[in-house]
């Protein structure tokens, strides 16, 4: 698990710097360089939906992996919202919780 951590932190910088970069190139309005590639069709756009199916992903499996308790659903809406920002600080501290146990990282309450 050391190397997952490592790669999530690596993560993590990146994409702080780079939404830091774009969002002084481009301003803060993201959902028009999102929405409007999907509207016209485009490879971006289809570049855009399928990587808002890996969000919406990402969060129905923290709302499941916690049970759909009201806290697990709190963190399946704010996963698709901030991407990795959010998702690879969360797996790394979930990664400690765990103990390194994939089992228990992966399954959450339904660990055996």
């Amino acid at each position: 698990m050391p190397q997952l951590r490592l790669l999530l932190i690596v993560f993590t910088v990146v994409i702080i710097a780079f939404t830091l970069a774009a969002a002084a190139n481009e301003g803060l309005n993201l959902l028009p360089h999102f929405i409007d590639p999907i509207l016209a069709l485009t490879w971006q756009g289809q570049f855009n939906v399928d990587f808002a199916t890996y969000l919406i992903l990402s969060g129905v499996w923290m709302a499941w992996r916690g049970g759909f308790t009201a806290g697990s659903i709190a963190l399946g809406v704010l996963a698709p919202s901030l991407g990795i920002l959010f998702f690879a600080p969360y797996l790394i501290y979930l990664i400690g919780t765990s103990s390194g146990d994939p089992k228990r990282l992966l399954l959450g309450v339904h660990a055996p």
